[in-house]
């Protein structure tokens, strides 16, 4: 008979309210790359969505801040293992590219198969049909050099 580990179900709870956390950003960071503003107001947007009270809320808004406030250097960061120019990708590849560079580069307590697998699977969830690949092609590469410990 097994027994539970004590902690295991809030792990598990966590994992999943970042999960949503992530989500929210995703959409939250779309929507600024349409019509940028302070991400004080996209907290602020957010804050009722449907999803919010499942959230992570304090990892969101780590993101939404974080991505914002360091997105030249993201971008400069994106230019090196893209292809193409940033301003060509799609904006739902491109606000997963940047949670998961940004948990990459400044979250060091994310997995580096955490950030990716993350990115990777809102890429695949909201992006073109083949996104996906590309969001997992360009994050590996990050990660070689930003996490080659870990790698």
């Amino acid at each position: 008979m097994s027994r539970a580990t004590p902690g295991a179900a809030t792990a598990q709870q966590f994992s999943g309210a970042r999960s949503v956390a992530r989500k929210l950003a995703l959409q939250a960071l779309y929507r600024w790359q349409l019509n940028s503003g302070p991400w004080q107001d996209l907290v602020q947007e957010f804050a009722d969505a449907e999803d919010m009270p499942r959230a992570d809320r304090d990892y969101f808004v780590t993101l939404i801040a974080g991505v914002t406030g360091a997105h030249a250097q993201l971008e400069g960061r994106l230019t090196e293992y893209c292809d193409r120019e940033t301003r060509l990708l799609d904006p739902i590849e491109h606000a997963a590219l940047l949670i998961g560079l940004y948990e990459l580069e400044f979250q060091s307590e994310v997995p580096y198969r955490t950030a990716i697998n993350e990115a990777v699977q809102l890429a695949r969830r909201f992006g073109a049909t083949d996104g996906h690949k590309f969001v997992n092609a360009v994050l590996d590469r990050a990660a070689r050099i930003l996490r080659p410990a870990e790698h």
